[in-house]
């Protein structure tokens, strides 16, 4: 049977709220009498029961946390940087995987609220009417990380996508280049059609060069995907010499892709990436990347949380963190290409 408050008081000859303070570090309790009933607690193997001290305190110390994959480098990154600041601030996490899956999303959001958690911590990469109604709606405050919605009432943390696809992009200008393909993620994802592709857009345009259908490639983040994409690049009769893509894993498709086909990275083809996984120092050449402080939008979007949570004052409820270009090998910063 499972040891009880009632237990420890009655062994250790004290009351329950004598216990109860001893097991929540409360100072009024004389020190003689502390030692005795932590004696007792270790000796009964006391453990206290989180559920029953939620209810007392309309408190559960828990953070729901749904993700997309936590298989993916990308969001394990995010997650382990909510862990650590749970931790840091003695909360626990609930993890689920919502296999980017809408139903699946709203359904895991409210599995979340009946198990009363504190406040969920929500990631995807397509957030729409339904789910804003259901963020709303909420009891408890929900933040998003590396996620966008159409809505200033829910706090979020990110990079500016947008600016980020430029000045990749822009890069590629700099060195000379006029064909500049782009490899992006689901076009139906806002971060990708009004963020990323917006801001390759905007550096062609910037620069006088003509926007081309053609160059623009869909993937859904995946190897595969980058490999698809590279195949469909060698049926166009003006190919690119520089691309920029939306993330590590399809990056690593396009560069086997092009060995496969005897082309070199980077003097054949540069690549750009996005996100600064550990895929782009495990692959050769190693990627040049747009570095997502991926880490640092977990912890920060659990800060967050925590601030909320303890209806402390949030000043800014959109939080972008800083980005910039980490250059590696699948770039050589060559001179004008004709």
């Amino acid at each position: 049977m499972n040891v009880t408050i009632y237990d420890v008081a009655r062994e250790a000859n004290v009351s329950m709220a004598t216990v109860s303070r001893v097991v929540n570090g409360n100072p009024n309790v004389k020190p003689a009498t502390r030692k005795k009933v932590q004696e007792v607690i270790e000796r009964l193997g006391y453990r206290p029961n989180a559920v029953a001290r939620g209810l007392a305190s309309k408190k559960t110390t828990t953070v729901g946390v749904i993700i997309p994959d936590i298989s993916s480098t990308i969001f394990a990154e995010l997650a382990r940087g909510i862990e650590d600041i749970a931790t840091m601030y003695k909360y626990n996490i609930i993890l689920s995987n919502s296999d980017q899956n809408k139903d699946k999303e709203l359904h895991l959001l409210n599995t979340m609220l009946a198990k009363q958690v504190d406040g969920i911590v929500f990631m995807s990469g397509n957030i729409t009417g339904e789910h804003i109604a259901e963020f709303e709606k909420s009891p408890v405050p929900i933040v998003l990380a590396n996620s966008i919605a159409d809505s200033e009432k829910i706090p979020s943390v990110n990079i500016d996508s947008e600016q980020a696809a430029f000045d990749a992009v822009s890069l590629f200008i700099k060195e000379g280049h006029k064909d500049i393909g782009m490899v992006i993620g689901p076009l139906n994802e806002p971060i990708n059609k009004d963020k990323m592709l917006a801001g390759y857009k905007r550096a062609l345009q910037e620069a006088g060069l003509d926007y081309r259908e053609e160059y623009v490639f869909e993937g859904d983040y995946t190897y595969e995907s980058g490999l698809e994409a590279f195949e469909k690049m060698l049926e166009l009769e003006r190919k690119p010499t520089a691309v920029y893509v939306g993330s590590d894993e399809m990056a690593v498709g396009v560069i086997q892709g092009a060995k496969d086909h005897g082309y070199d990275v980077p003097n054949d083809l540069e690549v750009i990436s996005s996100d600064n996984t550990k895929l782009a120092l495990m692959v050769r050449p190693q990627l040049t990347t747009v570095v997502q402080p991926l880490y640092d939008i977990g912890a920060v979007a659990m800060r967050h949380q925590t601030k909320l949570m303890n209806k402390e004052e949030v000043t800014d409820l959109k939080v972008i963190l800083p980005h910039r270009i980490e250059t590696r090998n699948s770039t050589t910063g060559l001179p004008e290409k004709n």
